[in-house]
């Protein structure tokens, strides 16, 4: 995998670099590996060793699982208030990474409307109403970072290609409304962006396997990542980007085109 971007010349909080020097200074002590601190806290070596560096925001997960390993008597899980809290879960981290530095992104989404073609209202409705609920001020956190990503749709230079398919069954959620409708057709008149509809009547059993998204990075390395209720992928396997690509190829080819997809979303609104 390549290494982090680089866009941001602004040097990272000193709080992320003095618990990322700590962190690393307590695995090495306990003679912990990144490896073992990376299977224990579910991030990847690369995420680990962005953390130690500074470069990344140490999570409060990775700071107690460390704590717990290493035999620091709380001392390392104390940093944790010390740290900006996060705008996004755990799982979605180093995607969000992987998408900022994106030429490319196509995905499918078969129950939600893809988060960087929400509304904010749409957003809240879906933050505000998690099981088991989360505080107002992570609520409003979520929020922000959501509509933060949406600046790939028109702040990058060159712009990022942009596919999104949708399944019928998102747009006919009671959340979404003619405001959500309308901002969907404005997304869709810019050049970078293609918006696909796939009908009830056009589903395929590809198309009911859940969400998917397809990256490719400006080194040109590709990958897939898919999420559930239970946990989280993205991953650079050439195997699973290939089968994710031939999965999307096919739900693609089975939906409406752009223009008939416009027009279909036209008449929800009508209706």
């Amino acid at each position: 995998m390549s290494g982090q971007s680089n866009a941001n010349s602004l040097p990272p909080p000193a709080a992320w670099r003095y618990s990322g020097n700590q962190l690393k200074r307590w695995r090495t002590k306990a003679n912990v590996s990144r490896e073992q601190l990376a299977a224990a806290s579910n991030y990847s070596p690369d995420t680990i060793k962005s953390m130690e560096q500074g470069v990344r925001m140490p999570t409060p997960r990775v700071l107690d699982v460390a704590d717990g390993m290493c035999g620091a008597d709380g001392m390392l899980s104390a940093a944790t208030g010390y740290l900006q809290r996060e705008k996004f879960p755990a799982r979605l981290q180093e995607y969000v990474e992987r998408e900022k530095e994106s030429i490319s992104r196509w995905s499918y989404d078969a129950t939600y409307i893809p988060g960087l073609l929400q509304t904010k209202e749409y957003t809240r409705a879906l933050i505000e109403n998690r099981y088991p609920p989360l505080d107002e001020e992570t609520v409003e956190e979520r929020i922000t970072g959501r509509m933060e990503r949406q600046a790939i749709l028109t702040e990058r230079k060159p712009p990022v290609a942009l596919s999104f398919t949708i399944y019928e069954a998102a747009l006919r959620s009671p959340l979404v409304d003619s405001a959500q409708l309308h901002h969907l057709l404005q997304v869709s008149r810019l050049r970078n962006v293609v918006i696909q509809v796939l009908p009830f009547g056009q589903a395929i059993p590809a198309a009911l396997l859940g969400p998917m998204v397809l990256l490719e990075t400006h080194d040109h390395e590709r990958f897939a990542y898919a999420e559930g209720q239970l946990g989280s992928q993205l991953t650079a396997d050439p195997d699973i980007v290939s089968r994710t690509t031939e999965r999307l190829s096919m739900i693609r080819a089975e939906a409406l085109s752009p223009a008939e997809s416009a027009r279909f979303i036209e008449r929800m609104v009508d209706q």
